[in-house]
């Protein structure tokens, strides 16, 4: 596959872009990378996202979504253990 022109890349932009959206609203903490399903409103935004990108993007762009998650919640803090004494 050659690369994509510059039409082709704002093309796929776009459709990640919509499909990240759509995820925000309806599944927020939503990860692709663990293998969850997505929610109902976004599978058909997700196949159309999986059309329009190279595979590699997909990936790629769903690694850095999930990424970005995790920068957030550290970013937030986290929550200690509660330990239990004996």
């Amino acid at each position: 596959m050659s690369y994509p022109d510059k039409e082709a890349r704002a093309v796929c932009w776009a459709a990640r872009d919509e499909y990240w959206a759509c995820l925000d609203k309806y599944a927020p903490s939503h990860n692709s990378t663990s293998g969850e399903p997505e929610p109902q409103q976004c599978v058909a935004l997700r196949k159309l996202y999986e059309k329009r990108c190279p595979s590699q993007w997909v990936k790629h762009f769903d690694r850095k979504r999930t990424f970005e998650q995790f920068k957030q919640k550290m970013a937030k803090g986290y929550e200690p253990l509660e330990t239990k004494n004996p």
